[in-house]
This record gives C-alpha cells, structure tokens and sequence, in this order.
C-alpha cells in the first residue's frame, strides 16, 4: 500500500534543529546530533557532514519546508547553502532539557580541566587538581555559557578565582638575547612585561633569562622584533614554570 505524501515535507529522524528569527519568520535546518558544535568550534569543515538535508524548514519536525519567497526576502538570496551557512552560524541548537544539562556539565568539566593546566599556586608554584578547580567554581557559583567557548570561559573563570583563592597563570620562561646597541634601551621596555630577572649575562650582546605571564609572550615578541629589527631572539625554555605534585588544600 503506498501512502501519500504532501511534497512539501520530509519526514526525518534522530536529528539536531537549529532555529533563527528572520525578517519576522522562523527558519530551521536539520543537523546530526553533535556535529552542530564540531562546525561551530572549525573541527568540522565539510558542511555535508553536519546538515541531513540542505532543505530550510519552517518546521523540521512537521517536515514543512521553508517557501523560496521567504527564503530570499529573508535572506537576501535563495543559495540553500549559503543559508544554512548562516542559521548554523547564527542560530539556536534546540536541544532537550536532559540534553542541555549534560551538554553544561561537560563544559563544566572542560572549563575546569583547561584552568587546573594553565595555572599554578603562586606560593608553592604547584598545579591544582581539577576536582579542587572544580569545587572552586563551585564556590563562587559560576555559570557555564553555553554559547562561548570553553577556553574564553576558563580566562573569566581564572580572573573570578583570584578573588577567592591563590591562583595565577602557570609562568613562561624564556630567554631574550638582545644587541648590544639597543639592549639598555629595549630591557627598560620590557621591565613591566618581565615577572622575574632569573639570569642576565652582558658580553658582546644581552642575554635574559626571565619568567613572563604568557598573556605578555606575543607583546614582548613583537617588541624585540620591531626594536632590533629582526636581530634579537626569543627563545621558550618551558611553558609552564611548575613544580612537582599537584596543590592540596
């Protein structure tokens, strides 16, 4: 027995809606379940891999398909990938409560893990575990975001801690060696961007061993490069100036 279906829809399973507002009208596309974030974070650069169809919706689960008018007084254009280029970027995932739930949890845990790798107990320079990174979230009530990234999260979430225990960025160590002729001039440059002054060796050129906050790294690359015109260097001897065993409280 065949059964008819109204041209306009198309039944589809197992699938992950995206939903934008545009000029007054509501268009959604139809992904696969955990491809949608895999686009959005530049993982997943095949468009054929993330959309189920290339057809825009009014409705995805009613399987009513958006009308081409729409689409382009909309839109601007009727190019169905360059749509749903756009409601990808800019749209809503609608996932289930249960979904979004687990979905938090797991940046919750991302978030923390990326803090307890970047950063230290600046008295005893040791790493935090990430249950203890955990707990302090937990204490000073952070909210995860679920549309910013979990590396933009655990900068926030490093300078809210700071207010409630000590933290800071694990430091770099580096070595710059300068030319003589511009090395007096260029250390008074770099002081506020230099932690600590390990070593300093003066010979024919200026040689630094010092410890940065690698929020400074690119700051004092592009000083030393545009001050001595291509002939100093900068060298990472560690990214992480850490000792042994990890923080207990």
């Amino acid at each position: 027995m065949s059964i008819f279906t109204p041209t306009n829809q198309i039944r589809l399973t197992n699938v992950a809606v995206v939903r934008m507002k545009k000029g007054g009208k509501r268009f959604e596309i139809a992904c696969y379940k955990n491809k949608v974030m895999s686009w959005r974070s530049g993982a997943e650069k095949d468009l054929d891999e993330v959309l189920q169809t290339s057809s825009v919706f009014v409705n995805v689960s009613k399987g009513q398909v958006a009308k081409k008018d729409d689409l382009t007084k909309a839109f601007g254009t009727d190019d169905l990938t360059e749509i749903c280029k756009q409601i990808l970027a800019k749209g809503e995932l609608q996932v289930s409560d249960k979904e979004r739930q687990s979905q938090l949890e797991t940046m919750f845990r991302d978030i923390a893990t990326i803090v307890a790798e970047k950063c230290v107990n600046p008295e005893t320079k040791r790493p935090y575990t990430v249950n203890l990174i955990e707990r302090g979230m937990k204490d000073i009530h952070y909210s995860v975001k679920a549309n910013k990234s979990t590396k933009q999260q655990a900068l926030e979430v490093i300078r809210q801690l700071k207010e409630t225990m000590e933290i800071q960025r694990a430091h770099m160590r580096l070595r710059l060696v300068l030319p003589a002729k511009e090395a007096k001039k260029l250390k008074e440059k770099l002081k506020p961007l230099l932690q600590v002054v390990e070593s300093e060796d003066f010979d024919e050129e200026l040689e630094m061993v010092c410890l940065v906050d690698p929020g400074c790294y690119r700051e004092i690359d592009e000083l030393i490069r545009f001050e001595t015109k291509g002939r100093g260097t900068l060298e990472v001897l560690s990214l992480k100036d850490v000792e042994e065993g990890d923080e207990k409280l």
